[in-house]
């Protein structure tokens, strides 16, 4: 078995066949970020196909006021013969492609988390690789010449810039920052907001004062938004390459950035290596995944972020999904134990509870916080009871009691809002011990879309999954209390009246379970994925019958990718996701499948069949999607209608998450089951 992490990934690389076809090219994108809510992203065609894309995105409101800062640096060989052989592609409005650099890409792949292009134009054959720092608003671009038939290229280098928030538009007036360019080194500077320094490894930088204008975005038109945008030209950089040295730049908010580049490389490639590295050695079943499984360890490190605290400077979350979303605490809490838990990384586990902990308040976690630093919002059901159960999985793995000790009244507060009443009507019905949450005009549950200020999908009542939470929760509590001495009878008892209550659910049959009960409109028999996780999540309130009938039922839900939110034949059924933004969000929960929901799948269909192998054979499909949208990552959603084409965020924290954690505790439970017999 080789030492190096690396080699045991499953690769991603395509050659011509992808790279030369420019609608495959631009499929597939890359993304890398920096541990600080900051991240570069692109397309292997190296297109701007979205207002995302760009080589810095920087959070210069920390944690999240993220502003483009840097969107392309266009290189171009020049031959001696004065022949310019171009290393990039744009699309311009009205449909012009130019230049075709795509067509010179021989191959492209990943090293790690860092995109490798190789470009082969006759004899000259040119690498080039972007990363950024870890821990730093810094871009590293670099090209290397790997064979030169005679008088080397210069390489000319075209250094476009911006500062427009990374949601919006570019208003060229209104952007006219000071450019000052010597001895190799250009400053960009935004009077009392930020200076971007672009340093060149060799050669020199020229400023230049132009507009590169009507860049064409397909995929902002795809989702109904403005597709044009504009950037700074603010300089030109130029340098001799030279056979198997590295030249490049360094684009850095941080002053004391280095263009050691070979250095530079190997932070990165150390720093990917280390969370390999800390999952084999947190649990050696890893020595034997699959190749897809540690691609997706790998892809843990892109959601976790810095968000520090005046009392916990090393506070830190998780970003939801790239490249528009935030930390939200729904997310949070359903991703920390895939990319936390299962990866070894305990210490982030417990910053990042730690970190919500500040922020629970009548019992509620924020459900998001806005980018800007607003006031967070607490429009959420879930996201204090899936804390909860982040806090007893922590526990179980690390055996942490001091910090529980510590924090343990904060989670007992969650219990005590929910069951007495906080926000929006959520509380325990003193009739039969259930959950009950929602008022009109607030969307409580993951399925949350809202179209000109209507919920799509109210789910006013006693939601199933909140249910199930509910009973997880409460003996999440009470496992606990008893972990730090404490008793839990009490909310044993509660639990239990929980379970039994939860037969309320059981629609007559044999047809699954209700998705909300005294709702409103009564009781809503919408064939929908949310009862899949009463018996996914570790208690079920379900008996062997009911638990079959589930599992039987959400069939029809059941995709290569995920589960669909809504079963096709259902009157509001939408098998395709698009359109603008209002018949987007309409269908956002009518259909699109849900890759977080495959794990739950998974370890529903194992509670039903005790075949751990066979439940982690639904997870396999996300080992081929790792090729597709996102490179090494999983979407967010995808079409309910065959092929499945991936939709929404193309790289998103839980799709991730639930994956791997399925996958983690289906091994552990198919290893013993082996080691037993």
């Amino acid at each position: 078995m080789t030492d190096d992490p690396f080699a045991r990934l499953a690769p991603i690389r395509f050659g011509r066949e992808i790279c030369g076809e420019l609608g495959e090219a631009e499929r597939r994108e890359w993304w890398v970020a920096n541990g600080r809510g900051g991240y570069a992203g692109g397309t292997i065609a190296q297109t701007l196909t979205r207002r995302y894309h760009g080589l810095l995105i920087a959070p210069i409101d920390p944690p999240l006021g993220r502003l483009l800062v840097m969107a392309k640096a266009d290189a171009t060989l020049v031959e001696p013969d004065g022949r310019r052989l171009p290393l990039f592609t744009n699309r311009w409005g009205g449909g012009v492609v130019e230049p075709k650099g795509y067509l010179g890409l021989e191959s492209f792949h990943l090293d790690g988390s860092v995109p490798v292009w190789r470009f082969a134009w006759g004899d000259r054959i040119v690498e080039q690789r972007i990363w950024m720092e870890p821990g730093a608003d810094t871009t590293y671009v670099a090209w290397r010449l790997e064979s030169s038939g005679g008088e080397a290229p210069l390489l000319s280098v075209a250094l476009l810039a911006n500062g427009r928030d990374c949601h919006g538009e570019t208003w060229p007036p209104g952007f006219n920052p000071d450019v000052e360019a010597e001895d190799g080194t250009l400053t960009m500077s935004v009077a009392n907001r930020y200076a971007l320094r672009i340093v060149a490894s060799s050669g020199s930088i020229a400023r230049h004062w132009d507009w590169y204008e009507n860049f064409d975005l397909p995929i902002e038109s795809e989702r109904g938004l403005p597709s044009r945008d504009t950037h700074r030209h603010v300089g030109e950089a130029e340098m001799a390459l030279e056979p198997g040295r590295w030249n490049g730049i360094v684009v850095s908010l941080d002053p004391a950035a280095s263009p050691d580049l070979d250095a530079a490389l190997a932070r990165r490639r150390a720093h990917d290596r280390a969370v390999v590295e800390r999952a084999l050695a947190a649990d050696p079943l890893f020595a034997e995944a699959p190749g897809w499984v540690l691609r997706l360890v790998l892809a843990t490190d892109l959601y976790v972020i810095a968000r520090p605290l005046p009392d916990l400077p090393d506070g830190q979350s998780v970003i939801a999904g790239y490249p528009w979303f935030g930390d939200w605490g729904r997310d949070t809490m359903i991703s920390l134990p895939g990319l936390c838990l299962a990866t070894g990384g305990f210490e982030t586990a417990r910053r990042i509870l730690e970190t919500f902990a500040r922020y629970v308040d009548g019992g509620m976690l924020p459900n998001v916080f806005p980018e800007g630093g607003s006031a967070p919002e607490y429009n959420t059901v879930d996201a204090g009871l899936w804390y909860l159960l982040a806090w007893r999985f922590y526990v179980e793995t690390t055996s942490d009691e001091s910090g529980l000790r510590r924090l343990f009244p904060v989670l007992e507060s969650v219990i005590d809002w929910h069951r007495e009443g906080t926000r929006y009507s959520i509380r325990a019905d003193p009739d039969d011990g259930l959950l009950y949450a929602g008022e009109p005009g607030v969307q409580l549950t993951w399925m949350d879309a809202r179209v000109d200020g209507r919920e799509v999908t109210p789910r006013i009542g006693k939601p199933v999954e909140i249910n199930a939470l509910w009973y997880n929760a409460l003996l999440a509590i009470a496992v606990l209390a008893e972990r730090i001495g404490r008793s839990g009878a009490e909310h044993r008892a509660a639990a239990e009246r929980v379970r039994q209550s939860f037969a309320r659910f059981v629609m007559p049959e044999g047809r699954g379970l209700y998705d909300v009960i005294d709702g409103p409109g009564g009781d809503d028999q919408s064939l929908r994925p949310n009862q899949v996780l009463a018996l996914s999540l570790p208690e079920t309130p379900l008996d062997q019958g009911a638990q079959r009938a589930v599992l039987s039922r959400c069939g029809a839900l059941v995709t290569s990718y995920g589960l669909r939110s809504l079963a096709p034949g259902e009157r509001d059924y939408r098998g395709h996701y698009g359109g603008g933004v209002p018949e987007r969000d309409g269908s956002y929960h009518q259909g699109p499948v849900w890759a977080w929901l495959l794990g739950h799948w998974a370890l529903a269909h194992y509670r039903v069949h005790g075949d751990a192998e066979a439940a982690q054979r639904w997870l396999e499909p996300i080992g081929d999607h790792l090729a597709d949208a996102a490179l090494g990552h999983v979407s967010e959603i995808f079409d309910g209608d065959p092929p499945h084409h991936p939709r929404g965020a193309p790289a998103q924290a839980w799709s991730v998450a639930c994956t791997l954690e399925a996958w983690w505790r289906l091994e552990r439970i198919r290893r013993a089951s082996h080691a037993s017999d």
